[in-house]
């Protein structure tokens, strides 16, 4: 194994979150987000349910704070050497009267930072309220300035060969799409479906294997489609039933996602008119997307289409995306939607995402874009009509 990019590639990335830590005048930066960790030096283990930091320094490589079993991880999917390991014993794991954290907490003071600032990211799912309590008790001659999404402002923009990555990931999203329309069919319960779009996001295409991605498929059929996120069942799909997928592909912890609306036999009248409306609205949005351009003169060209046919959504439509672990690929930065005052700029990936929930049915349309220099790249590439499956 080796780290999916070269080391000059973690070195741009490090250079740039440590002139953020300059902005804020922070002496060092504890991650606790994997994918953040994931950005800056390549580390990848299923090992952040379990408590575990990243120390970034301006001087020094950065160091990772973690469980005994998990410390072989590090040279194996990063360039960090021996003295970047700090893990601590393997019976202080979920032992009630102790936390992890405390003996974080003794070894950041060996490494000099008992009376430093400190930044940390206090909006994670994996760095819990306990864990910096703990931290702030062990070292409390230190200041602990919250500094949260510093990294992930550093991520939203992509270089070259981030975007190269995220084509490929998008490859396999656009494959999976495929592989759905093929097996889906009245009688086919959901959840073989979704076997089968597990196995082709894990199998990948054209010789390139896939990853987990950061979130699982999410089919909405009947009533479920009155809703975003619903998970799936063993029920069959039924005739003359409106299915929205949201499915995507994942490369080197890199997400794309990509969203499809079918119709399983004969559709209402309505369902053919708001699936028309919001591939006009994607369109519209696609079109005015370029560098310049706020993510809330965004959200106006898509409101613009759904002014006309008297159409609804409260919800923002499109979010930053890229390296991600369960349970979300979104960044947390860049949010299209209404009075968001975030400007595009080159080698940002978004996902562009349209859903209308509506009672008892739903349409969900998205692409995997990325703003180039002139407007936009779409990564992800699938017919982009209602799907019609007889």
């Amino acid at each position: 194994m080796k780290p999916p990019f070269d080391q000059s590639e973690y070195q741009r990335r490090l250079d740039t979150v440590r002139a953020g830590m300059l902005e804020r005048n922070l002496d060092a930066m504890v991650i606790g987000d994997p994918a953040n960790m994931n950005w800056l030096t390549g580390f990848d283990a299923w090992s952040f349910y379990v408590p575990q930091v990243m120390v970034v320094q301006h001087n020094q490589p950065p160091v990772w704070l973690g469980r005994q079993m998990d410390s072989g991880a590090i040279p194996l999917t990063t360039y960090l050497g021996v003295e970047s390991i700090r893990p601590y014993a393997e019976d202080l794991v979920q032992r009630n009267g102790t936390h992890p954290m405390e003996a974080i907490g003794v070894s950041l003071i060996e490494m000099g930072l008992g009376n430093k600032r400190i930044g940390y990211e206090s909006d994670t799912y994996y760095f819990s309220s306990k864990a910096v309590d703990c931290l702030k008790t062990v070292i409390s001659d230190a200041s602990w300035i919250d500094a949260d999404l510093l990294v992930n402002w550093c991520r939203a923009l992509k270089s070259d060969v981030e975007i190269e990555v995220m084509r490929q990931a998008a490859r396999i999203a656009s494959h999976v799409m495929a592989v759905a329309c093929e097996h889906i069919a009245p009688g086919v319960r959901q959840c073989d479906l979704v076997s089968k779009i597990l196995a082709a996001q894990i199998s990948g295409v054209d010789g390139m294997g896939g990853d987990l991605t950061s979130i699982c498929p999410l089919i909405l059929a009947g009533e479920a489609a009155a809703t975003a996120h619903p998970l799936w069942t063993d029920e069959p799909f039924t005739a003359n039933q409106t299915v929205a997928l949201e499915l995507g592909g994942a490369r080197k912890r890199y997400n794309a996602g990509l969203a499809r609306t079918l119709q399983l036999g004969q559709g209402r009248q309505k369902v053919y008119d708001t699936a028309g409306a919001v591939k006009e609205g994607l369109e519209a949005v696609l079109d005015c997307i370029r560098p310049g351009v706020s993510a809330g003169e965004v959200h106006r060209a898509w409101q613009g289409v759904l002014d006309r046919y008297g159409l609804v959504k409260e919800s923002r439509i499109g979010y930053s995306i890229g390296v991600g672990y369960a349970p979300d690929w979104g960044e947390h930065t860049v949010s299209l939607r209404a009075n968001e005052d975030t400007v595009l700029e080159p080698n940002m990936t978004l996902h562009v995402m349209l859903g209308m929930w509506m009672d008892g049915w739903g349409i969900e349309l998205s692409e995997t874009v990325a703003v180039t220099k002139t407007g936009v790249e779409c990564l992800t590439q699938f017919d982009r009509e209602l799907i019609s499956v007889r």
